[in-house]
């Protein structure tokens, strides 16, 4: 009896090799019969998801950007309130014209007293 059981479950074996054999030919001759599903489903796949990702990531950069914004505008907001009242003095620039830099720059600089200086061409620096 217990030969006969071996041999029954020796083609058994067989029979599901066999089956997923037919399986995965199917599987290939599914994709040679439509190349879209070979080809073009994966990558309009990984298109769309990867596009959906990117824009997940992006809005969590853009998320965190928005709270530091906030964070900026809240201390400047504060440090004006303070000004207003008094105790944080602001700067106060002085009051410059464009006529007074000019004449302290023709003070500094005198344009009739020159002198003439000879510049050196690149060769002549370079003794042979």
């Amino acid at each position: 009896m217990t030969t006969i059981d071996a041999t029954t479950e020796q083609p058994k074996k067989i029979m599901n090799c066999g089956g997923a054999k037919l399986q995965n030919s199917g599987f290939r001759r599914w994709g040679r019969k439509s190349p879209f599903v070979r080809y073009g489903l994966p990558m309009i796949s990984i298109t769309v998801l990867g596009s959906v990702g990117l824009g997940h990531l992006l809005q969590g950069s853009k998320d965190i950007a928005k709270v530091k914004d906030d964070q900026e505008w809240e201390i400047i907001e504060t440090r004006k309130a303070l000004s207003r009242t008094g105790p944080v003095d602001a700067y106060k620039p002085k009051k410059i014209s464009l006529e007074e830099e000019l004449k302290t720059l023709q003070a500094k600089v005198d344009i009739n007293n020159y002198e003439y200086k000879r510049i050196p061409k690149p060769n002549e620096g370079k003794s042979t």
